[in-house]
């Protein structure tokens, strides 16, 4: 049996950080250019994402674990920081369109 490269899977996982700020990144950009058009879309289009992101999340978390692959320290931060910011977002829109905020 021959083991994983931990640098090699160190680089994948930064190669994804990377591609996933550079989406989010990108739909910032977007949305400020095209926000004015696109503001009646705005809670729908931001449940979508949190939803796939968390699916996609979740999943790639779930098959890592079961294919016990090395992981930076650093991954299993992010994926926790990553729930908790998914969570706060959600109160935070809930209480919007509640008007409390």
């Amino acid at each position: 049996m021959r083991l994983r490269d931990t640098s090699f899977d160190s680089r994948l996982k930064l190669a994804e950080l990377t591609s996933s700020i550079g989406a989010g990144v990108l739909g910032l950009g977007l949305g400020v250019h095209f926000g004015d058009h696109l503001k009646s879309f705005s809670f729908a289009i931001i449940a979508i994402g949190i939803f796939s992101h968390a699916v996609g999340m979740f999943d790639k978390h779930k098959l890592e674990s079961h294919a016990n692959s090395v992981t930076p320290f650093w991954t299993k931060f992010l994926y926790w920081i990553c729930w908790a910011s998914m969570a706060g977002l959600i109160v935070y829109f809930i209480f919007l369109k509640r008007g409390n905020l």
